[in-house]
């Protein structure tokens, strides 16, 4: 027993020795904190994170590149006075809603939809400093630990499941959505997060040389735009980062320490902003198109695209729509010429590479098809790549290849990875009925031995084919029954009970029968 104690003493002790260690002062607070991400794992994380966030949150905003520029400009000024120097970045992004956020590490994004709806540079330079606080001030490495402690117990028991030979593979794939990137960006940042990153990022802007009262002015917008429950500022920047009365009168305080005064850059912003200003009714038409198109208003949402493109020709994003409606009605070789068009304007985005290789697919040719997905995937891995690329493997009789394929879509919550989670168990099912079965023995009504089988398959079963066997304290088998053929169909998670044909066993040999998955096969 004193072992036993010293034993859970001796644990306890090194835990603790652990979490001192793991302990540090936050670099802009100055506060003690536990700290289990390290400097160099948050610039890794945020590094290898940015540019598929940024493909998925739209991509960069290309038809304006002087605007990046000009984002990168401010943010810069900012980050020079910040409390933590990180590599930062700042870039703008093509998608409409109004957002912001940081990943860990100083990766920085606003959306070109945000920017239309500030009003000087101080406001841009307002955002900014909140993004680099919550970068510097280790928000997103804090929900990160957060995360770690949490998840101990399911990180053992997936180490478990490996030790038990559980193929886990599909878990271990990020598809597009599903990673960490897009778990931080879309995180509600708490009060006391938002109430420093207002602070310190005021600070900031002050340290800059710009007028800290832009911040109250600010969410004073925020407020209001909250107020009338805008669906797009509920989309974006209200979904991670809540505007509220306390945050007004928090950055009134602020100023009132820092003292009003500095530059607004009302006419630099007006003009950095008027090209993309001008451009505003070809995107509003292009988001009503989009709008139509959720609503099966497939030629309301066809004229509004092609008027968009017509405002703004060099715009990828309106051609690569114009592409996705004909794909969506069949129109495979109609829909190339949009994406051609498309990617000649924006290579560096995802979209038109996938539409494109579905495009090819429908058409037969499977080669370029494969290259253009092949391209789709370098950029974001997505689960309809993934299923495409998974049906080429498979018709040129690479059956491993698509194996893999399909596990990676199949980590999607999609129908599409409904579809390749189907096609998996096609291939997998004739060599590893193991995986897809599972067996037990129960007692029937009247005590006899019965076998109890459960499809844990995507798909229904034909038949099932279990042996039971005796095995020893080794886990040898030293005897094994007549197998036993359950005829299907057997729904997706259903069980199905048999006669065991293990009459007459005694109760201490029933405890050593295991049952062994011979064989499954798919319903016709």
């Amino acid at each position: 027993m004193r072992r036993i104690f010293g034993d859970r003493n001796w644990a306890l002790g090194v835990a603790a020795t652990v979490l001192l260690c793991a302990c540090g002062t936050n670099p802009v607070t100055g506060k003690r904190e536990l700290q289990l991400v390290s400097e160099g794992q948050e610039i890794q994380l945020g590094a290898q994170n940015y540019a598929p966030m940024r493909q998925s949150e739209g991509g960069d905003y290309k038809v304006v590149p002087d605007l990046t520029a000009y984002v990168n400009e401010v943010g810069q000024k900012l980050a020079a006075v910040s409390d933590r120097k990180l590599p930062y970045e700042f870039t703008v992004l093509n998608s409409s809603v109004p957002n912001a956020w940081a990943l860990p590490g100083g990766k920085i994004a606003i959306n070109r939809g945000l920017l239309v709806e500030l009003k000087n540079e101080a406001e841009l330079a307002a955002v900014l400093g909140h993004e680099i606080v919550h970068a510097a001030a280790r928000h997103g490495a804090k929900s990160q630990e957060r995360g770690i402690l949490l998840q101990g117990g399911l990180v053992a028991a997936q180490i478990g499941a490996a030790m038990g030979g559980m193929s886990d593979q599909a878990a271990q794939m990020v598809l597009a959505g599903a990673g960490v990137g897009a778990q931080l960006i879309h995180t509600r940042y708490g009060r006391e997060a938002e109430l420093e990153s207002d602070l310190y990022g005021t600070g900031y802007m002050k340290a800059a040389g710009y007028d800290p009262s832009a911040a109250i002015s600010l969410q004073e917008t925020f407020v209001r735009l909250s107020e009338g429950r805008q669906q797009n500022w509920l989309d974006g920047m209200f979904a991670s980062h809540p505007p509220s009365a306390e945050r007004v009168a928090r950055n009134r305080e602020t100023v009132a320490k820092l003292g009003a005064g500095g530059e607004l850059g009302v006419e630099r912003y007006t003009a950095r902003l008027a090209p993309l200003r001008q451009m505003k009714p070809a995107y509003d038409k292009y988001d009503q198109a989009l709008l139509a198109m959720q609503k099966k208003d497939v030629a309301g949402a066809r004229k509004l695209a092609t008027e968009a493109a017509q405002l703004v020709p060099a715009e990828g994003r309106f051609h690569q729509l114009l592409g996705d409606i004909d794909l969506g009605e069949k129109r495979n070789r109609d829909s190339l010429a949009h994406y051609r068009r498309a990617m000649d304007q924006s290579p560096d985005y995802f979209g038109s590479w996938l539409g494109a290789g579905v495009a090819q697919y429908r058409l037969g040719n499977r080669t370029e098809s494969r290259q253009y997905l092949t391209r789709s995937m370098e950029l974001l891995p997505t689960a309809p790549a993934a299923l495409f690329l998974g049906n080429i493997a498979r018709d040129a009789g690479d059956a491993p290849g698509a194996l893999k394929l399909y596990q990676m879509a199949a980590s999607s919550q999609s129908s599409i990875g409904q579809e390749a989670a189907r096609e998996a168990v096609m291939i997998d099912l004739p060599t590893n009925p193991g995986n897809y079965v599972a067996a037990a023995l129960r007692a029937g009504s009247a005590g006899q031995p019965l076998l109890v089988v459960q499809n844990k398959s995507p798909v229904p079963l034909g038949s099932i084919s279990v042996t039971p066997v005796l095995v020893n304290s080794a886990g040898q088998i030293v005897q094994q029954a007549r197998p036993v053929v359950i005829r299907g169909p057997v729904a997706p998670g259903e069980q199905v009970a048999a006669d065991a044909g293990l009459a007459g066993l005694s109760p201490e040999q029933l405890q050593a029968v295991r049952f062994r998955i011979d064989a499954a096969r798919v319903a016709q």
